[in-house]
């Protein structure tokens, strides 16, 4: 399986032949900060106060023109001043990205400028709802008008790609503890949110560019500033949907209704948001936590998803039940 202790040496080993890559000291010490969709590396060459971080991407899930294309987004965010977001890297002797293979394995490497802080926690979250909101507004606005480069690629999250059959991220019949009463509850669940996202549409103003990812996870805060990481997942979807994105692993708390309040007062400081829109954005909760439920299962060796396990299926199975109840 993948990302245990010996695979993920085999990674820090392949990761160590590219540092100097990067100007970095070959022996410079290498902190695994993260296991999810990728690993990722953080480099500390103390010796030149340097510190960046290594995305080790996981095979077979995006293409290098995939990879590029993100960089080159976040590249154009950080000009524009949309978003604070950490520098992509660009190796010295000016390739795109660098790899390195094993057994057969071609691992494509990406790397970032460090940004420090933490997630924001705790009885802040709406504040910083309230900011991540406005940041979601400028970054959608820019997506809509933004020229994307030739050969320009990213994914599309469509109701087919997230929880369809041959969704990205897996099949969520396949959910971990998922029993027929279950499978029934959450089939049902879908098959009205295949009417309601048909029905809501994807129109250029409502489908577009966007994070697609901006859960606790990949948001660091220092001070008053609100940083956002990881670009992964960025693709073709519903604008709304960054905001179901934001709430991952949220879905059950009490609070979320204050969550989605502080994001909506945010957004609409900074631009539009119809009510159309704001009506959708429960449908994308729980369209995301079906998603979240099929991605615990097929990438239950890291460690996010072996902590939830079949515990978190039943939590979807509740969810679901309880968005029938009220939109059904």
């Amino acid at each position: 399986m993948l990302y245990q202790d010996a695979f993920l040496r085999t990674l820090e080993a392949g990761v160590r032949t590219l540092l100097t890559r990067w100007g970095l000291d070959a022996a410079a010490p290498l902190t695994l900060l993260n296991i999810s969709e990728n690993a990722t590396y953080l480099a500390d060459d103390t010796a030149q106060g340097r510190r960046i971080v290594l995305r080790v991407h996981r095979p077979g899930y995006h293409t290098e023109a995939e990879i590029l294309s993100e960089l080159d987004w976040i590249d154009a965010l950080r000009s524009s001043g949309v978003v604070e977001t950490p520098c992509p890297l660009r190796p010295l002797d000016g390739s795109a990205l660098c790899s390195f293979a094993d057994q057969g394995a071609r691992y494509q490497v990406a790397a970032f400028s460090h940004m420090s802080g933490e997630q924001p926690q705790g009885g802040d979250l709406p504040k910083w709802f309230a900011r991540l909101g406005a940041v979601n507004a400028r970054l959608h606005s820019q997506s809509r008008t933004w020229v994307r480069p030739r050969g320009f690629v990213r994914k599309t999250w469509d109701f087919a790609t997230t929880v369809g059959r041959d969704a990205y991220w897996g099949n969520w019949r396949q959910a971990l503890g998922l029993h027929p009463e279950g499978h029934d509850v959450i089939e049902r669940a879908l098959t009205l949110l295949q009417v309601e996202t048909g029905r809501y549409g994807d129109r250029p103003d409502r489908f577009g560019l966007i994070h697609c990812d901006m859960r606790l996870a990949n948001l660091l805060v220092e001070g008053e500033r609100l940083g956002v990481i990881d670009f992964d997942d960025c693709g073709i979807s519903w604008y709304a949907y960054d905001f179901a994105a934001a709430v991952s692993f949220l879905e059950h708390e009490p609070f979320l209704p204050d969550l989605m309040a502080a994001w909506v007062d945010g957004y609409r400081g900074a631009a539009p948001l119809a009510k159309e829109d704001e009506a959708a954005l429960p449908m994308f909760v729980m369209l995301r936590r079906i998603q979240l439920t099929a991605w615990v299962a097929s990438h239950a060796e890291t460690p996010g998803a072996a902590a939830m396990g079949a515990p978190y299926t039943a939590g979807t199975v509740a969810l679901a039940d309880r968005y029938l109840t009220k939109n059904g």
